[in-house]
């Protein structure tokens, strides 16, 4: 019989990189296949439908610091506007007097976004 190995102890190993047991290293590991989520349930269990966003023209009166806009509605309000995500994407400008596309919610009326340049 061969004298069995010695090993040394030094600190390398797994240590700390999200595997290993009972030890620390945290991360949770591998849970197996995961079930399709159910329909109209979100990440953290039942989740309202998404309510959908008004839609409504109006016209750029104001241009303000920030990407802030003050919009002219048709109907005679005033709403602060601010770009959409691909609107700035795309470098898109807008000037007083620019027709526009806004959705805002039905919670603020104040607030909008711009989502169209027409």
């Amino acid at each position: 019989m061969s004298a069995p190995r010695q090993f040394k102890k030094s600190g390398g190993g797994n240590r700390g990189k999200g595997r290993g047991g009972n030890r620390g290293g945290g991360g949770g590991g591998w849970r197996g296949p995961q079930p399709p989520p159910a329909p109209g349930r979100g990440k953290h269990g039942d989740t309202a439908e998404k309510e959908e966003a008004i839609e409504l023209d109006g016209t750029v009166s104001a241009v303000l610091a920030g990407t802030m806009f003050r919009v002219a509605l048709r109907n005679g309000h005033e709403v602060l506007a601010h770009i959409s995500g691909k609107m700035r994407k795309r470098f898109i400008r807008l000037v007083v007097g620019d027709q526009v596309k806004i959705e805002m919610s039905a919670y603020d009326t104040e607030k909008a976004r711009i989502v169209y340049r027409l």
